[in-house]
């Protein structure tokens, strides 16, 4: 088989313990009443001394920290027992009781994707700004997800730096929704009833937050005898909307410094492995979509991530009997008018199924099963696939001996990407030295590269742990697809 070169970049991404985000510390009921009268008990002077100290302590840590107490104040504030008013003082006070910093990257920093960054203003020629997603784990092993941004360039990969705090992106209030994703996904989850219909029938093929509490609130109020279906179809109506949102960072802040934490009760245990890809569609236009794993330390969701600017972005259910597992990975444009994803419906094979909506998926066929023994346990993808002249190109993972992850590579036919027209028989990455070593051993994994040039630039994670990137020359890889396949 042709070599294959590997470049490293020098650039190792860690943890960072500093890096953290204020999240709500909220105690039962009875703890919540002693905790107010202590607060409520100091003099305002004395209150305001507090706060200033914490301040001092606290302010340098995070971005907009007095909006963040003040957010958190108001989630308690209809248990203060008084009707007198309260300084700002005193609620931000308050709101520090009931706030606890939280470090978003305190156990690991992995599974990283790229994709061209969507502003190139200003980049010099034969260069490229790229966008980094990483999984970021801290306690309790829940996982979100961070930025990192750099360029590409003739000499190699850089990486910009980042500031020691966190933006996190603000919930839009009333989210939109589509009527017929929403009704599938419903009749998925088994509640094909009267009480759904009766829910959806006034909306309009969109409709908003709003609109939809309205229904829910006018169905249980005129459904007569409240039944536990109705109590079961109502709960999960909401939890449905709850699971699609939108969200947007305030402007100000650079995408190296924004993250997304979980917001819904199906992910409350993490966002995993989100796969990035930048999709144009035949009029030119583009759309950055995410496919990720859902978690709420029970089950697996797969959900799909929509943003134009890393500033502005949709969460949103996936709906099909194919939409199960982890790896979904959507192909950068529609082939044949349809779009294509790769997926896994096992725990041993990688399945690629075609769709004409991006919500919606069926109809799985299998791509490829294991073939040698570094990838005998399973095999699936690292991320989306790279178009090239010769096919489009799949970053693959294989599982084998000692539960050892490798990186290697297929070429799947242009027009018919069922069709697999070169491999990889030896691994492309394998774990090795110090990067062998971490929270998950001997494992390298990506989420998705990108190709600029004649380049593939690999970002990948080391055990679960760390990330690197390496870039290997197109050329040679695609001779040894080719080689490979031949040689099988």
């Amino acid at each position: 088989m042709t070599a294959i070169q590997l470049q490293r970049h020098g650039l190792t991404l860690v943890r960072e313990n500093s890096r953290v985000i204020l999240r709500p510390f909220i105690p039962s009921n009875r703890q919540i009443t002693t905790i107010l009268g202590r607060a409520l008990a100091l003099t305002e002077a004395l209150a305001k001394e507090r706060l200033e100290a914490m301040l001092e302590e606290f302010d340098h840590r995070h971005f907009d920290l007095e909006a963040v107490l003040l957010a958190n104040f108001e989630r308690i504030s209809g248990q203060v027992f008084t009707d007198l008013p309260l300084s700002l003082a005193r609620r931000m006070l308050i709101g520090a009781l009931f706030s606890g910093e939280y470090a978003l990257e305190s156990a690991a920093l992995f599974n990283p994707s790229m994709v061209p960054h969507p502003d190139q203003t200003g980049v010099p020629e034969g260069c490229l700004r790229y966008v980094m997603s990483l999984r970021a784990t801290g306690e309790g092993h829940i996982s979100s997800i961070e930025f990192r941004t750099g360029q590409i360039t003739p000499s190699g990969v850089s990486l910009d730096p980042v500031s020691g705090r966190v933006a996190l992106p603000r919930l839009e209030p009333n989210p939109w929704y589509q009527k017929l994703a929403f009704l599938l996904k419903l009749h998925e989850m088994g509640f094909n009833n009267r009480h759904a219909d009766n829910v959806l029938e006034v909306l309009g093929s969109d409709f908003n937050r709003s609109e939809l509490d309205q229904s829910v609130a006018r169905v249980r109020r005129e459904t007569v005898p409240r039944t536990q279906d109705l109590d079961n179809t109502l709960r999960c109506v909401r939890w449905l909307a709850d699971s699609n949102y939108e969200m947007t960072f305030a402007p100000g802040y650079d995408l190296g410094d924004r993250a997304i934490f979980p917001n819904s009760a199906n992910e409350s245990n993490g966002i995993e492995d989100a796969r990035f890809v930048r999709f144009q569609e035949p009029d030119g236009s583009v759309l950055y979509y995410a496919t990720y794993t859902a978690f709420n330390g029970y089950a697996i969701l797969p959900q799909l991530i929509e943003t134009q600017d890393f500033n502005h972005f949709r969460v949103l259910t996936l709906n099909g009997s194919a939409v199960q597992n982890k790896g979904m990975a959507l192909f950068p444009r529609r082939i044949d008018g349809n779009y294509a994803m790769l997926s896994r419906q096992d725990e041993e094979n990688l399945f690629i199924m075609f769709s004409d909506n991006p919500h919606y998926w069926s109809d799985p066929r299998t791509l490829l099963r294991p073939a040698e023994l570094w990838e005998a346990v399973k095999v699936g993808n690292c991320g989306s696939p790279m178009e090239t002249e010769s096919g489009w190109l799949v970053l693959t993972h294989g599982v084998g001996p000692m539960r050892k992850y490798c990186i290697g590579a297929v070429l799947l036919d242009l027009e018919d990407p069922t069709r697999v027209i070169g491999r990889l028989r030896e691994p492309l990455i394998q774990p090795e030295g110090s990067g062998r070593e971490g929270y998950v051993p001997n494992v390298v994994y990506s989420c998705g590269a990108l190709i600029h040039g004649r380049q593939v630039i690999i970002p990948y994670a080391m055990s679960d742990q760390a990330s690197s990137v390496v870039s290997v020359d197109l050329d040679a890889l695609l001779a040894a697809l080719r080689d490979g396949l031949r040689g099988a």
